[in-house]
């Protein structure tokens, strides 16, 4: 599987793509989609809400268990993928395009994250 260069990856597998604006494009690895099964609900942040870094801001629901979903930045949620919300299986089908979970107005440069080759080795071993 092959991790876009331009994003970075949490060891919670999600990543991160920030614009020049400063709002981040928040979603989970194609890894994780593959790990969960088909995503069959998707419980996500707010509009308008605050996410913490590294603590938990909604869940994804798939045929084979529950889990949770983490912030990796901390900053208030602009837009929800209402795409996600009416088919949770874009997660599966395209977990690095249409299904992006959501975006946050970053309030602070993201710590521990990981670059694409990082990630794939976090994710070899």
């Amino acid at each position: 599987m092959s991790n876009p260069q331009n994003l970075r990856f949490s060891k919670e597998h999600e990543w991160l793509s920030v614009a020049e604006d400063g709002v981040a494009t928040v979603g989970i690895t194609e890894f994780a989609a593959n790990a969960l099964g088909d995503v069959v609900y998707a419980d996500l942040p707010g509009t308008g809400s605050a996410v913490t870094a590294g603590e938990t801001c909604g869940e994804l629901e798939s045929t084979k268990s529950v889990s949770e979903l983490y912030s990796p930045v901390s900053g208030e949620v602009t837009e929800v993928n209402e795409d996600v919300q009416n088919d949770p299986s874009l997660v599966n089908s395209e977990p690095f395009e249409g299904g992006w979970l959501f975006k946050v107005r970053v309030s602070e440069e993201p710590g521990e994250l990981l670059s694409a080759d990082e990630y794939a080795a976090f994710t070899a071993g």
